[in-house]
């Protein structure tokens, strides 16, 4: 099975909490194509563009592209999965494990992703919620003298596009 991304129908959200607030921002998807074979390998990749960022709060926007994430320098987000765990039918409710590399800020993380969706004859819609470890991985934290953020961002794709069957 081919899964292709329709970057317009599918949306990147993240949330990470502080002690001030719990900010909720978005991502924009480049691209996307997975390739799921029978024996559950699978391939391909999905990209989100880091310099789409948006939390709703200009000044703080500025701060994750130029000291959290570089954006200016490290451009894309992906998930390139290298096997699922789990049945994933040709049509049908889909609940697998997606395992891969996620490549965040230049660096490979390996990564075992929940996956809920659905597939119809040529379309298909996904959720997966990650939890990615930033300050663990390398980045900067946008903890401050009087905020702290949580070490850890929650990331959920809201994933939708067309079906190849082979």
């Amino acid at each position: 099975v081919a899964l292709t991304v329709n970057a317009s129908q599918s949306k990147v959200n993240y949330t990470l909490d502080t002690t001030l607030h719990t900010v909720h921002g978005t991502f924009a998807l480049k691209r996307g194509t997975i390739r799921i074979e029978p024996d559950g390998k699978a391939s391909g990749e999905i990209v989100a563009d880091a310099t789409s960022g948006q939390s709703g709060d200009s000044s703080r926007d500025k701060k994750m592209h130029k000291d959290v994430l570089e954006s200016a320098k490290f451009t894309d987000v992906a998930f390139k999965p290298d096997r699922v765990d789990g049945k994933f039918p040709v049509t049908g409710p889909v609940s697998v494990q997606m395992h891969g590399m996620f490549i965040l800020h230049g660096a490979q993380h390996e990564l075992t992703v929940p996956v809920k969706g659905e597939i119809t004859r040529d379309r298909w819609r996904g959720m997966a919620t990650l939890k990615i470890p930033y300050v663990e991985w390398g980045l900067k934290s946008p903890s401050s003298f009087i905020l702290k953020a949580n070490p850890v961002v929650e990331v959920e794709l809201e994933l939708a596009g067309s079906v190849e069957s082979h």
